[in-house]
């Protein structure tokens, strides 16, 4: 055995979203530090938060794509080993599942690296391509929307331990909220794909621990759609819009024919990011459902800022189930 040894190469590819003409991916090529989040011990839960941020990326690396009709084409990782791919190609729904997924592969286009998993130079990706009888999007904040996160609690304390110290299994999602999720995916048919879009702040570090967190509590799979690391503490002038803002902006422009539902939280900046986009898109906004988080002086600001919107309907709800009953009567969900 050799003190020396390196770890094994892989490439983590996001969850995306593109068109019948725009592919667009992203993911990191990175060294596998064999993140186990099955792994419940104290000691696995410190030494994979460590992990998560002490990476080895594979940087100004080139890739290979491939998609299942044989085409190829190439992209280079950046200095942190993120790569993103933006091509025009024609015929992209004829390779799509019934859910609106095409399923692809990423690959070092160096035949001679021989350092992945059991020499496998293979890793799969995903993208989805709305079907085009969607009903509409649903584009929803993560952090205390459908994971109780704890951003308003003194000093963020509670962020910190439940983001660092707490494992993905063992984070409850709030009541009711997956079959929530179902029931837009579905639509007012019943029958529908209808697709979910998650957006956080939270950093790219985070993207397989927030994944793992959707898949094992059921959620609707969809892209989630973080942001860079270095730019959480970066301070934007105040004519910067937010990340966040910005993401659903893209989507709002990727599919200007698709009516939109968001879904977020009273506890910080989605109120105010999502009545921005009412205004400015005030024919594409069907709903707006903010959950109501506990703190008095913040749900008071929320509801005055509701006071004066009458045209879309924009909820302040205390649990799904009533976001669920607003939902049916407006013959949003089945």
């Amino acid at each position: 055995m050799s003190w020396f040894r390196k770890d094994p190469l892989q490439i983590i590819s996001f969850l995306s979203y593109g068109t019948s003409n725009h592919f667009y991916h992203r993911g990191r090529a990175l060294e596998d530090e064999t993140i186990d989040l099955d792994q419940k011990s104290l000691y696995n839960l410190i030494l994979n938060t460590w992990k998560r941020f002490e990476t080895d990326e594979i940087k100004n690396t080139k890739l290979k794509v491939t998609l299942p009709n044989n085409k190829v084409f190439y992209v280079q990782t950046d200095k942190d080993g993120y790569y993103k791919i933006e091509e025009n190609i024609d015929g992209l729904e004829l390779l799509i599942n019934s859910e609106g997924w095409l399923n692809f592969e990423v690959s070092y286009s160096e035949p001679s690296i021989k350092r992945t998993i059991q020499n496998k130079n293979k890793f799969p990706a995903e993208l989805l391509i709305p079907k085009l009888d969607s009903d509409f999007a649903v584009i929803s904040d993560i952090d205390d929307t459908i994971l109780h996160t704890g951003v308003v609690s003194i000093l963020k304390w509670r962020v910190l331990y439940n983001t660092f110290l707490k494992h993905a299994q063992n984070r409850i999602p709030l009541e009711g909220a997956a079959d929530f999720y179902h029931l837009l995916h579905k639509g007012p048919s019943g029958n529908k794909a209808n697709p979910i879009f998650y957006v956080s702040h939270s950093p790219w570090n985070l993207y397989r621990y927030l994944e793992f967190f959707l898949r094992t509590n059921n959620f609707p799979k969809g892209p989630i759609l973080l942001r860079s690391f270095k730019t959480i503490f970066k301070k934007k002038s105040s004519t910067c819009k937010p990340d966040k803002q910005l993401e659903i902006e893209n989507i709002l422009k990727t599919y200007p024919d698709l009516p939109v539902i968001l879904v977020g939280d009273s506890g910080e900046h989605d109120p105010d990011i999502y009545l921005k986009l009412v205004n400015t898109y005030p024919n594409r906004i069907k709903a707006v459902y903010l959950r109501s988080v506990d703190d008095k002086r913040k749900t008071k600001r929320v509801k005055d800022l509701l006071s004066n919107y009458k045209d879309t309907p924009v909820l302040l709800v205390n649990s799904s189930k009533e976001a669920i009953i607003h939902a049916k009567s407006h013959g949003l969900i089945k």
